[in-house]
């Protein structure tokens, strides 16, 4: 199995334009399946539970840059807040104030993505287009100096029709590209799209993609269990 890890990142790599990030999708995965995966030249790692994120960085070489995909709440940030670099799914104006709060404790600056809900699905996370505007009008926002809005991420539907799957993705992309052409201000710097998982990454890359979050592609299927 573990040169396995090593060629699904040569080949997914190989497979991917120039403009566009791979994160590997980690969670549930031990430390040795990310350590090959470090030796195969990745860098980015995504997991979506913060104390198992922690465990991680503590036992991994530190030029690994971690990212938080799954939902945050507000009481957990401090948790992550001395080494995380980019939080994915960022949904409301409460937990961005948190967000800068506890970077600001660490004297760092944390980028975040605002998640804006493409899927049909109610179960998945996500703003309004309205409420993400309104967030990025915010008075508040310009005081926030220890984070920066670097782009949005969106889940599309969980579906095999590819024709809604574009459409979802496309709504995402033009959202993106309409306010970044109003909004970049020194922490609104609109240039992270994060679209595209193991099952539809293609997809949201012919759609404008620059990050796709790829798991069981690299590392085979997850293991619930533990």
């Amino acid at each position: 199995m573990s040169t396995q890890i090593s060629k699904n990142i040569t080949e997914l790599k190989q497979q991917l334009p120039e403009q566009v990030s791979l994160v590997a999708v980690s969670k549930t995965k031990p430390i040795e399946d990310l350590q090959e995966a470090y030796n195969a030249g990745q860098r980015i790692f995504g997991e979506n539970k913060i104390q198992e994120m922690a465990q991680k960085w503590e036992a991994l070489p530190k030029d690994i840059e971690w990212h938080m995909i799954g939902h945050v709440q507000t009481n957990k940030v401090k948790y992550m807040a001395p080494f995380v670099h980019l939080i994915h799914a960022v949904d409301s104006f409460k937990l961005l104030k948190e967000i800068n709060k506890q970077a600001l404790k660490n004297n760092r600056i944390i980028h975040c993505l605002l998640q804006l809900k493409i899927a049909e699905e109610d179960s998945k996370f996500g703003l309004s287009l309205e409420a993400l505007t309104d967030i990025l009008n915010h008075q508040e926002l310009s005081e926030f100096n220890n984070i920066v809005i670097t782009g949005f991420m969106g889940m599309a539907s969980f579906t095999s029709d590819e024709s809604q799957l574009k459409e979802e993705f496309n709504y995402l992309k033009t959202q993106f590209d309409t306010l970044k052409q109003q909004k970049q201000t020194p922490n609104i710097q609109l240039k992270t799209l994060s679209m595209g998982m193991s099952g539809d990454y293609p997809i949201a890359i012919s759609c404008g993609s620059t990050m796709v979050r790829v798991g069981s592609a690299i590392f085979g299927a997850r293991n619930y269990k533990n």
